[in-house]
């Protein structure tokens, strides 16, 4: 997500290094796996389409589902989506530039959100091979032992999940939703948060400590990124298939869980839970009271699909959804 990339530009030091280069997995994927990923997706509501528009009487929505990290064939897709784009009356983030700036200024003087400041490290709590393997892995993503041992379970789950790669680029950062930012910027448009991150953390952090450390443990090995999987995702985003990137995402974590089927899903719904159910209904709260305006709501392709997905919550609040150009 791009509040953790951002977190690991501002924590971290950076080196220009040259772009992620991986390939696409999809192709390489044993029949049995292709089979479970198609029929998975066929079970899920609007598993397809990064540009939908929503219609309510005088209120049009337009949503547009965002990859966080850098991709050069986006300049394609925004070339395609200015022209309409540029007439909305507001756009809507996730978290818009302007807070990221804020929280970057707080974060300068008080790291307590993501580091424990009290009590237990992470070394106490775990057991000594679980300890360095994941240290290992953190080392990987410029992240030291002594300063992994004193952060945060849940953030240290989803920095595992970024690739080493995009931590050395400069440029990973500048995603879809970057460059929509640029063009609201542009425009003159008005541009507005869905969540505050101070929101964000709290509710990652709602878990107690040990909890949080025992589903680090079980799930760093499926929680990795790496080149190939982030090329996977990108080439998969630009097909419009979003619902096929979480899907892949949980067969291939299961996989390198090795964990038994029924304790690796009791995790990912919690992961699931967490990451889109309950950020979802949040920012509902919010779209629901936009009236009369035309609007663009840009955020995460992966919170687009499924019963708890932005589209099937329209839907069932009374919009009519038509899928666009992307």
């Amino acid at each position: 997500m791009r509040l953790l990339t951002f977190l690991a530009f501002l924590l971290f030091p950076i080196s220009a290094q040259a772009a992620c280069e991986g390939v696409d997995l999809r192709p390489q994927l044993p029949e049995e796996t292709r089979t479970k990923l198609q029929s998975a997706v066929a079970q899920i509501a609007y598993p397809e389409g990064n540009h939908w528009i929503a219609r309510k009487g005088d209120t049009v929505l337009h949503i547009i589902g965002t990859l966080h990290s850098y991709d050069p064939r986006m300049e394609d897709v925004i070339d395609r989506l200015s022209p309409e784009l540029s007439k909305a009356d507001a756009f809507y983030f996730e978290v818009t530039q302007h807070d990221m700036d804020a929280f970057e200024k707080t974060m300068a003087n008080d790291l307590s959100a993501v580091m424990i400041t009290s009590g237990p490290t992470l070394i106490d709590l775990m057991a000594e091979d679980d300890w360095d393997a994941l240290s290992a892995a953190l080392a990987q993503r410029g992240i030291p032992g002594w300063m992994a041992a004193k952060m945060r379970p849940w953030f240290l789950t989803m920095m595992l999940s970024i690739p080493p790669c995009m931590i050395e680029d400069p440029n990973s950062t500048y995603g879809m939703d970057a460059r929509l930012n640029d063009l609201a910027v542009e425009k003159g448009i008005p541009q507005h948060s869905l969540e505050r991150i101070e929101d964000l953390m709290a509710m990652f952090d709602s878990y107690p400590l040990e909890k949080q450390v025992e589903s680090l443990v079980r799930l760093s090995g499926a929680m990795q990124g790496n080149a190939d999987q982030l090329a996977t995702m990108a080439n998969a985003y630009l097909e419009e298939k979003h619902a096929e990137i979480i899907q892949l995402a949980r067969l291939q974590g299961l996989e390198q869980s090795g964990l038994s089927p029924e304790a690796f899903d009791a995790e990912w719904k919690n992961f699931e839970q967490q990451l889109l159910v309950q950020r979802n209904a949040n920012w509902m709260a919010q779209i629901l009271d936009i009236r009369d305006q035309t609007v663009v709501i840009a955020v995460g392709a992966g919170h687009l699909s499924d019963d708890y997905g932005l589209l099937n919550q329209l839907e069932q609040a009374g919009y009519v959804l038509t899928r666009a150009e992307f």
